[in-house]
C-alpha cells in the first residue's frame, strides 16, 4: 500500500541522541519521479548505522503521498545504492545521508503494536505489519485483523496480505468478506481489486478456498471453492455444493447462486463436464412442505 520507497535520507529537527519531540524524517526520493516519505514520532527516531535501520518511537507514522502506517514503533530498514552499494569501505557504507555523498534505499518497514494504514479510502489494522519494499508486498498479523474498503471489510484470524503489484489481498484462517447484508467465508479469501482513474478502489472478484460460505438473508450456500462476482451478485461454489433456503436443502457438485434475483441453480457438475457427459453424480434435494396450520371447528 506504500509503494516503493528509493531514498537518501535526509534529518529535521532530530537532536543528536534521536529523542527530540515529534522527531521528523524525510526521506526524498533518489530518482526525479519519487515521492518523498515523512516519518514521524512521539519520542523520537533513532538510527542504529552498524544494523542499517532507523526506528521511530512513539505513535510513529510514515507517509508517502495518500499512503500513511501509524504504529506504536516503526523499523525503516535500508541499504546502500550507487556508488556506496559498490564499495565494501565501512566508513562509506555507513556515511551520513546528511552528507549527501551516499544514497540508501529502504528495503523493509515493519510496525509494532496498534498498526494502522490508511490509503485513501481503504484502511486495514493489525498488530504488527511488514512491507517487502522489493515485492511490494504487506503482510499483516495480530488479532482483530481487518481490511476496510467503503463497500466491504475484510477479517482474518491468521493474516491479511496486500499485494500491491497485483492489487489483490489475502486473508487466511476463518477469513471472511462482508459486504451489507452478504457475507463469504472461508479457510483463505483473495479479493481482486480494481481502480480507475481517480475512482475509488473497488473489489471486483472474491474467491474462498476450504469451507466456503456465502449468505445472504434467506439463503445459505456451502462448497469446497466459490467466486463471488461483484458486479453481477452471483456465487459459484464447486465441490460439495448445499444450497439451504429454509428447512429445504439441495445438493450436487456445482452451483450458482444469484443474490441479486434471489435465484438458485445446483448441477451435478460443472455444465462443460455435463456436455461431455463426464459425470455420474446425480443432484440431491430434500423439499420439505409447508405445513398449514390446523383449524379447530369447534371455535
Amino acid at each position: 500500500m506504500i509503494g516503493r520507497m528509493v531514498a537518501v535520507l535526509t534529518l529535521a529537527a532530530l537532536a543528536a541522541g534521536g529523542t527530540a519531540p515529534q522527531a521528523a524524517a524525510q526521506l526524498a526520493g533518489a530518482q526525479a519521479g519519487n515521492r518523498p516519505i515523512h516519518i514521524e514520532a512521539d519520542r523520537g527516531i533513532e538510527w542504529q548505522q552498524a544494523k542499517s535501520v532507523y526506528i521511530a518511537r512513539g505513535h510513529a507514522s510514515a507517509t508517502r503521498g495518500n499512503a500513511t502506517v501509524t504504529a506504536d514503533i516503526l523499523y525503516a530498514y535500508y541499504r546502500p545504492v550507487g556508488q556506496a552499494a559498490a564499495s565494501s569501505a565501512p566508513d562509506q557504507r555507513q556515511q551520513n545521508p546528511l552528507s549527501g555523498g551516499s544514497a540508501n534505499e529502504i528495503y523493509r518497514i515493519e510496525a509494532d503494536g496498534h498498526v494502522h494504514f490508511t490509503n485513501g479510502d481503504q484502511q486495514a489494522f493489525g498488530d504488527h505489519a511488514v512491507y517487502d519494499v522489493d515485492q511490494a508486498v504487506m503482510v499483516l498479523t495480530g488479532k482483530n485483523l481487518q481490511i476496510v474498503t467503503p463497500n466491504e471489510t475484510i477479517t482474518a484470524r491468521d493474516s491479511v496480505e496486500w499485494y500491491d503489484k497485483k492489487q489483490i489481498a489475502v486473508a487466511r484462517g476463518d477469513a471472511t468478506v462482508t459486504r451489507g447484508d452478504r457475507r463469504l467465508r472461508a479457510d483463505i479469501v483473495t479479493a481482486d481489486v480494481e481502480k480507475k482513474d481517480d475512482q475509488p478502489a473497488q473489489i471486483t472478484r472474491i474467491n474462498g478456498y476450504g469451507n466456503v460460505l456465502v449468505s445472504a438473508p434467506g439463503q445459505i450456500a456451502h462448497g469446497d471453492e466459490g467466486v463471488y462476482d461483484v458486479a453481477t451478485q452471483t456465487a459459484t461454489l464447486i465441490g460439495h455444493v448445499r444450497l439451504t433456503k429454509g428447512d429445504n436443502e439441495l445438493r450436487g457438485q456445482y452451483g450458482v447462486v444469484d443474490l441479486k434475483n434471489n435465484v438458485s441453480e445446483i448441477l451435478a457438475a460443472p455444465p462443460n463436464a455435463i456436455a461431455r457427459g463426464g459425470t455420474t453424480t446425480r443432484v440431491e434435494g430434500l423439499l420439505v412442505p409447508t405445513r398449514k396450520p390446523s383449524v379447530d371447528s369447534g371455535r
